[in-house]
């Protein structure tokens, strides 16, 4: 009967959300003994800690208002009808995770062409620097529907470093406005600041993975998640081919040099860009 199912599906979601919430509040302990350096913690609670305040915002509304006398009786079935916008990943079935995460890939994915067009903008102005050729080849890469290989991508790092033309300090409100988009977070206050804090989870994320056995230690559905957060959609791509392109970002990743923040934050075009299984959502 529906109402067993809606009382199993709220019973175990809120068992799940309970303990990652519990697991939350350990990792942020965590964090202020070691003054928030985020190397000390594993790569799950890196991922725990950067969804989910996510999943508390998202969920909030329902858990309050079904605090309230005999409310339980409307909230939850009308949240059970609408998962996506009234509960959060916890409430979900595999099936509904997976169907959601390729939306909100989607919804990501409409801001790719224009962090790429961004990114093309500011060619012209590198005109004399050392590696303007080589940014300019991978540029013509990205726009021709081909992906510059990874050694040529690693050359061109610095150029998103301290005080370089892509630094996230340089970087035109027009832009930051479509790579927090890009990376699904809003656009309100803090952008620098949000935007750093988002690349340097990705990149400590990417150091845990390597710490704990590297990529072939995940399971496929922690591989397949990792892809997401990293602005590629799996679904289309077999276990093979997501482990490899994991190892490939890592291998980007693991080589950031004078903390080149914004590099991190571009590596879904430089890397997905034109990526079979990204272009199969939107065309």
């Amino acid at each position: 009967p529906a109402a067993i199912r809606i009382y199993r599906i709220f019973k175990e979601g809120f068992q799940d959300f309970y303990q990652d919430f519990k697991g939350l509040m350990i990792v942020r302990k965590k964090l202020r003994r070691n003054y928030h350096e985020l190397g000390c913690l594993s790569r799950q609670e890196l991922e725990l800690n950067m969804r989910m305040p996510g999943d508390m915002y998202r969920v909030a509304p329902v858990l309050l208002i079904s605090a309230l006398p005999f409310a339980n009786y409307v909230v939850f079935p009308l949240a059970y009808l609408f998962p996506r916008q009234l509960l959060c990943r916890h409430f979900w079935t595999l099936q509904q995770k997976i169907q959601y995460s390729v939306l909100d890939q989607k919804r990501r994915l409409r801001y790719y062409k224009p962090v790429f067009r961004a990114l093309q903008s500011k060619v012209s102005s590198l005109k004399g620097h050392q590696t303007h050729n080589l940014w300019r080849q991978c540029i013509a890469q990205l726009g021709s529907g081909l992906h510059p290989g990874s050694i040529k991508v690693a050359n061109v790092q610095h150029l998103f470093g301290n005080g370089q033309v892509y630094d996230l300090k340089n970087l035109p409100s027009s832009h930051l406005r479509v790579l927090l988009k890009m990376h699904d977070m809003h656009t309100g206050w803090r952008r620098r600041k949000r935007l750093l804090e988002r690349a340097k989870m990705i990149y400590y994320m990417d150091l845990a993975i390597m710490r704990e056995g590297g990529v072939e230690a995940m399971s496929q559905e922690d591989v397949r998640t990792a892809c997401f957060i990293r602005g590629l959609n799996p679904t289309n791509m077999n276990a093979d081919e997501t482990v490899r392109w994991l190892k490939e970002w890592i291998k980007l990743s693991k080589g950031l040099k004078d903390e080149s923040w914004s590099f991190i934050l571009h590596l879904p075009i430089l890397t997905a860009y034109n990526h079979p299984s990204n272009w199969v959502l939107i065309h």
